[in-house]
């Protein structure tokens, strides 16, 4: 064994070069050190030296090969994204509707230095308000004179059904005054979102384009981050000014910066989706934010993130190897403490393995054909909704259906009479929008639409209250990415629910992110690292 060193204990000689698998691992769990890499002269095996030293404590030299510098979570992500919204970390915690990611959640990430999103898709207007007074009652908007307000957002859903709220819901952002809003489900520009956009545009004193409000676009298809990528179009923005809703000059400016900055390409993911992969969406829609700010001339490049299957941190890390100026964790979140959904759905989530999921129709684009992403295990829901479907498909309005069949539908899953449900939905709908009435009574396929529309509508709300007789009705959306997340917590301190908060789950992505990702810088740099090195195991952050 002549010629051949001992193994090194690194936790008793921590400033001595390692060169073994133990060894790196230790060296790569410490991030916030600067590592050289060093080849041994004796033997040219490669090694690091974790404190910067390049000697082993005796007076034999290693020569220097590189050195890595410190690497901290927060400088992951592109900077330009942190610095334009006063962030500490690049990474967002998205949108979940129906206020499931609640205010609680967004002053909790705010506070941590992250970004996070009210759910507003699905809540009535009045909720909406009331949710934005608690958020800036909690950071202490009000009477805050020096000190910069912790950023946050709210959500913004594409809504074809009743354009009027998405109309009013960008009204209240605007009228008071939320910085930073989420577009999401849209499949074209809308009036609403440009016009949020648009407003508070201004130049400085050096020409330089400033925006009051950030909007944040997410995208899975090229031709609809094309849309938000490009200027607002002049017929949508002369539109806007006709009505007053938009300044001369605010129009005039828009047309020299992007509708979003923001770009968040969302992979396979919960809720809405294409279920398109990762590695093949992000470089197509990077390359075309790239074509279109030279195009355009823009004076910033527009910042591209990722949402969609980050459930762990091998998956950020990827995200950010990609090229992603952020990321955007969804529904991972939802089996946080902060998050608004039932203790009994968090349980069937924190279940929940990779393929436990299932395509089923939307409630709020039913007549389009337009599918969710929802937990299969434990619920029957993703079937349930799949049959309305079918049969919406197959008939031209209720009367037409056979008997054994309407019974089955009332026994099976309406959970009631086809005329208490209709009721129900006159009621709803005669207070909202009247004219979806008068629609109902001239194509009576719109009124079997409508009344679908009730259970796949109240699917999620029995979920986020806890509704016991309807338990195998929940409508829980959720991606493959809570399956990796369940996988990568079981036996740590995040599995317990209780101790599931958003803001440990987001420090331990990203601290973790970190770790794999100087795994691999020192794989690339030619060190043979161990697989367990890139695995990173949850534990409590400060």
């Amino acid at each position: 064994m002549s010629g051949v060193r001992p193994a090194r204990d690194p936790a008793v000689h921590p400033d001595e070069p390692l060169f073994d698998g133990p060894g790196f691992a230790v060296a790569i769990t410490r991030i916030r050190e600067p590592l050289r890499i060093v080849a041994e002269a004796s033997s040219g095996r490669m090694g690091v030296a974790p404190h910067g030293l390049a000697h082993d404590g005796s007076s034999t030299a290693y020569p220097v090969l590189g050195i890595l510098p410190a690497l901290y979570p927060e400088w992951l992500g592109d900077r330009a994204f942190t610095e334009a919204h006063r962030l500490r970390f690049p990474y967002v915690a998205g949108e979940m509707a129906n206020g499931i990611a609640t205010t609680r959640l967004v002053v909790a990430m705010a506070q941590t230095g992250m970004l996070g999103f009210f759910g507003a898709a699905g809540l009535p207007l009045d909720q909406v308000e009331r949710a934005l007074d608690e958020i800036e009652a909690a950071l202490g908007v009000e009477g805050r004179t020096s000190a910069p307000i912790p950023s946050w957002g709210s959500n913004l859903i594409h809504s074809p059904s009743d354009e009027g709220l998405e109309d009013a819901v960008a009204d209240l952002y605007l009228r008071r005054g939320v910085r930073r809003v989420s577009a999401s489900a849209f499949m074209a520009l809308t009036p609403a979102v440009v016009r949020i956009a648009a407003s508070g545009l201004t130049r400085d004193s050096s020409g330089r384009i400033l925006r009051r409000h950030h909007l944040f676009a997410k995208v899975s298809r090229r031709e609809v981050a094309e849309a938000f990528m490009g200027p607002a179009p002049r017929v949508l923005l002369e539109a806007l000014v006709r009505a007053g809703k938009l300044s001369r000059e605010e129009a005039t400016l828009a047309e020299h910066v992007p509708v979003a900055e923001d770009i968040t390409v969302e992979a396979d993911s919960g809720g809405h989706t294409d279920n398109r992969p990762l590695v093949a969406l992000f470089p197509s829609i990077r390359a075309l934010a790239d074509e279109l700010a030279q195009r355009h001339g823009y004076a910033r490049p527009i910042r591209v993130g990722v949402a969609g299957g980050l459930g762990t941190p091998t998956a950020v890390a990827a995200a950010f190897s990609l090229g992603a100026a952020y990321v955007v964790t969804g529904s991972i979140n939802q089996a946080a403490v902060e998050a608004g959904l039932s203790d009994e759905g968090k349980r069937m989530l924190a279940e929940a393995g990779l393929a436990d999921v299932i395509m089923a129709p939307a409630a709020d684009m039913f007549e389009m054909g337009v599918k969710v992403q929802v937990l299969r295990r434990g619920t029957l829901f993703g079937m349930r909704a799949l049959r309305l479907y079918e049969l919406y498909r197959a008939h031209e309005s209720l009367e037409a259906l056979p008997v054994a069949v309407r019974e089955a539908l009332e026994r099976e899953v309406l959970g009631a009479k086809v005329e208490a449900v209709w009721a129900a939905v006159q009621e709803h709908f005669g207070a909202r929008d009247p004219r979806e009435l008068e629609r109902a009574l001239r194509e009576p396929r719109h009124r079997m639409a409508l009344v679908f529309r009730w259970y796949l509508g109240l699917s999620s709300r029995w979920a986020i209250q806890g509704e016991s007789g309807r338990r195998a009705d929940y409508q829980i959306w959720c991606g493959p990415a809570m399956g990796a997340f369940n996988d990568w917590v079981r036996g740590s301190s995040l599995e317990p629910l209780a101790q599931r908060s958003a803001v440990q789950i987001a420090l331990n992505l990203m601290e973790g992110a970190a770790v794999i990702t100087r795994a691999q810088q020192l794989r690339a740099a030619g060190l043979s690292i161990p697989a367990a090195a890139f695995a990173y195991a949850p534990r409590m952050l400060g």
